[in-house]
């Protein structure tokens, strides 16, 4: 009887459980919490959805470690999440590794906490979440999604539309491994291996190790994408109550050349296929040709990371009653989002700095006469330190209640190094000249050139509350919590910044001019000008910013019998201020509030769901509302190489999730989601300061949201060892623009997936994956922008920037498990 399939059909929009010790929930203090009592019977249907006992009164879908087998090797795991209702994602190549954009119930990922073991992953300045960093697939056991909801001990000060979170698996009892071979079309090839240790030594120790590698060409224009990931856990169980300690460790190194983004005017012009040049051809400067500078060059387009976390994790019993569970992380982070190229004067100010030297010879000619090209990342280095730990008290068999407390402390590091290029127009280094890993370009006076020089610590401290309790014979269900952040950045600025709206003639924008000139002196409004130039700057500042509330959640869930489930929910949830936000704004010059515009965004959400479950069929429905104020979009500007908030103020948003997942025989699996969200502005916005520039935003849809999205999948077992699985995604219409004056067609893409099974080892197959089987051609994902069409009133337009869908594309994997 062949159903492994069946697990990834019984997505758990109210949290049901289909296997007994695993968890949907985050932290080991969340899955302590849910966990207990699921009895698992026999092979067979019943053993996959097992026996129903805890459901959680909010709504929440998953998929499993069998499902993500199904899927291409090396992919992303937000894209094998993309047929869950009210999840969207674009990924912006075949095989994951360049990326993508993430929506949950129309937030964007920056939105949206992602967690891994507990572990928070969004980025500590802009939240952003980086799927071609995550975790290889293989080493998944679950990856879940709260939809528009928290659990009470998130660790996030940005989730506002929910949550994702996967778990790593536990060791093997057993020695044995997994290692897998896949090659592919664009010169795709990944190699990846896994032992368990089994239990050893006198404790019954368990540890597993892992490796993958990972490289193939960009599915259009000259470049390639490289991945190399290290894993390792070791677990010791303590005593027979489920008590352990486990300490766990990832290493992931990314080196790719960036996919061009193109507007819908390329996309007539040149087709699909637009990318950057295989060659430098260098721009000129003031009318000089100057080597080096050749901005559509794709060896400068260049995305590097290096990433790295030690998570801990321990559950002890205090009492029989009275459980501590404890979840410590270390993480590291150097990147840049995409490679900048910039060009300097040898005597511009820059240069000179605090010398009197009218100038300095940068590129070794002999003079000061020339324009120079450098290779200008912006890098981010992170440090971040946080803490999980839950105390679950027990009062009976029927109530309990947990307590929570959540530290996270995040150095964050953003610096704009510049270094040398290569005679053919590529870098010498991908990060710049920061800490050594490339050469500084000096100055005149021994300082060196950046573009950007700032220091940001983040800090959260968050204290939880949960109540539990059944009664009428464990029919009802009632959760009542609370969560109360408390949030600061400290915010350190060491250059000039030339943007704010309270200092009249500053450029608009989030450039930094950083220098060791000495400035002319100050004017009235706090501003500073340098030589006979007459911009103004905004001088460098340190500031403090805090942000902090009690954020209720309250949910009831109803067993109404013959596998019928009922549920209702309420949460609140707030978005702290990006760091890029809060650098902006001229009101720091005296350090006296936070930049105009950047309140912190918040939610109230409401659930009402339906939940049936039988050993054949199950089938889940929820109707949603959340209203915002101060709704946030980000964008990613790849020119620029960084996102960009608005502020679109109030919006009301509902919905609709639904899925259904049936198995008409032992062989045969069908599953199908359905959303719908309708996330409607509230009212026009005024940009700047005459009443009559008014931006028409009332009524409109958010940006990127598809008002309709559906998926489904058919799973067939022809035979005992043939599993054929196809696989469906229909996103719908999208709006690129706030005033939802570009719109961008719906799309559906077809997956599909052959399995044949071996007879070697323990278990080994041979799978065929095609993904976009009928090579649809789409925009995926958008960068967008307020408006693209003039506005009267408003200064400027922006073309929103789309990555065109890749082609069908086939891979080919050999796995064994011994």
């Amino acid at each position: 009887m062949r159903m492994r399939n069946f697990a990834l059909a019984t997505t758990a929009l109210v949290g049901c459980l289909v296997a007994g010790g695993s968890a949907f929930a985050q932290s080991t203090g969340s899955q302590a919490n849910e966990v207990e009592n699921v009895v698992v019977t026999a092979s067979g249907a019943r053993a996959v959805a097992g026996q129903i006992v805890e459901t959680l009164p909010k709504s929440r879908a998953s998929v499993d470690a069998a499902f993500l087998a199904t899927q291409s090797t090396g992919q992303n795991v937000f894209q094998s999440l993309n047929l869950l209702p009210g999840v969207s994602f674009t990924n912006n190549d075949p095989y994951g590794s360049s990326g993508g954009n993430l929506r949950l119930r129309g937030f964007d990922g920056n939105r949206v906490s992602v967690t891994f073991d507990g572990v928070p992953l969004n980025d500590t300045g802009n939240y952003a979440v980086y799927p071609n960093q995550q975790l290889d697939a293989e080493l998944i056991s679950r990856a879940s999604v709260n939809l528009g909801t928290t659990d009470v001990d998130s660790p996030t000060a940005s989730a506002t539309g929910g949550t994702i979170n996967y778990i790593t698996r536990k060791p093997g009892n057993e020695f044995g491994g997994i290692a897998t071979a896949s090659v592919g079309e664009n010169n795709y090839r990944r190699g990846f291996l896994m032992l368990d240790s089994g239990a050893i030594g006198p404790w019954g120790t368990k540890a597993f190790v892992a490796g993958s590698y990972q490289k193939y060409d960009k599915w259009k224009g000259p470049g390639t994408l490289e991945k190399k990931q290290f894993n390792a856990r070791i677990m010791q169980d303590l005593g027979d109550r489920g008590d352990f300690i486990s300490l766990a460790a990832n290493y992931n190194e990314n080196r790719n050349n960036n996919i061009r983004a193109i507007t819908l005017s390329d996309f007539r012009t040149f087709g699909k296929n637009y990318d950057f040049d295989a060659v430098c051809n260098p721009a000129a400067v003031g009318g000089v040709v100057v080597p080096g500078n050749c901005t559509n060059f794709y060896g400068r387009q260049v995305n590097p990371s290096n990433t790295g976390s030690l998570r801990g994790s321990a559950l002890f019993h205090l009492t029989d009653n009275v459980r501590l569970t404890v979840d410590p992380s270390f993480q590291y982070t150097l990147a840049d989002g995409g490679g900048q190229l910039g060009t300097m004067s040898e005597t511009d100010g820059r240069v000179r700095g605090s010398s009197s030297a009218a100038g300095k010879d940068l590129n070794g000619d002999g003079d000061t006469a020339d324009t120079v090209a450098f290779f200008t990342p912006s890098v981010t280095n992170t440090r971040r330190y946080s803490v999980t730990s839950s105390l679950i008290w027990d009062l009976s068999d029927n109530h309990r209640i947990r307590v929570a407390y959540t530290g996270d402390y995040g150095r964050h590091r953003q610096t704009g190094e510049f270094t040398t290029l290569n005679a053919d127009g590529t870098t010498t280094n991908v990060f710049g000249g920061k800490d050594g890993h490339g050469a500084k370009v000096a100055t005149a006076d021994g300082g060196f050139l950046r573009n950007r020089d700032r220091f940001s610590i983040a800090q959260l401290n968050q204290a939880a509350a949960e109540y539990r309790g059944k009664f009428l014979d464990n029919r009802l269900i009632v959760n009542l919590g609370v969560r109360a952040p408390f949030f600061k950045r400290e915010l350190n600025q060491f250059c000039y910044t030339t943007n704010a709206s309270t200092v009249a003639g500053v450029v608009s924008g989030f450039n930094a001019y950083c220098t060791t000139q000495t400035p002319n002196a100050a004017a009235a409004d706090g501003s500073v000008t340098f030589g006979t130039s007459a911009t103004k700057y905004i001088k460098p500042f340190s500031a403090t910013v805090k942000y902090d509330k009690v954020l209720p959640n309250a949910g009831a869930s109803f067993d109404l019998g013959g596998g019928s489930t009922v549920y209702a929910s309420y949460a609140e949830g707030f978005s702290v201020p990006r760091t890029d936000n809060l650098y902006s704004g001229a009101i720091l010059v005296n350090g006296v509030a936070r930049p105009a515009g950047t309140d912190p965004e918040s939610t109230k959400t409401y659930d009402v769901g339906y939940r049936f479950n039988s050993p054949q069929f199950m089938a889940t429905a929820a109707i949603w509302k959340t209203d915002y104020s101060n709704r946030i979009v980000s964008s990613y500007d790849p020119d620029l190489g960084f996102s960009i908030d608005r502020n679109v103020g109030a919006v009301k948003a509902k919905g609709f999730d639904s899925q259904v997942a049936w198995a008409p025989e032992e062989y045969l699996t069908v599953s199908a989601s359905f959303s719908y969200n309708k996330s409607t502005i509230q009212e026009n916005l005024i940009n700047g300061a005459a009443a009559s520039n008014v931006i028409p935003l009332k009524g409109k849809q958010i940006v990127e949201t598809p008002k309709y999205t559906f998926g489904g999948r058919v799973d067939w077992d022809i035979t005992d060892a043939l599993h054929v699985g196809v696989q469906g995604k229909f996103t719908g219409d999208r709006w690129a623009t706030d005033v939802n004056d570009e719109l961008v067609p719906h799309y559906t893409v077809w997956d599909m997936s052959v399995q044949y099974d071996l007879p070697f080892a323990k278990r080994t197959y041979a799978q065929l994956n095609v993904n976009n089987l009928f090579n649809e051609t789409y925009f995926g994902s958008i960068s967008s922008r307020t408006n693209a069409q003039p506005i009267t009133g408003v200064t400027g337009t922006g073309a929103p920037t789309y990555y065109v869908g890749s082609p069908r594309t086939v891979q080919f994997t050999l796995r064994t498990e011994f």
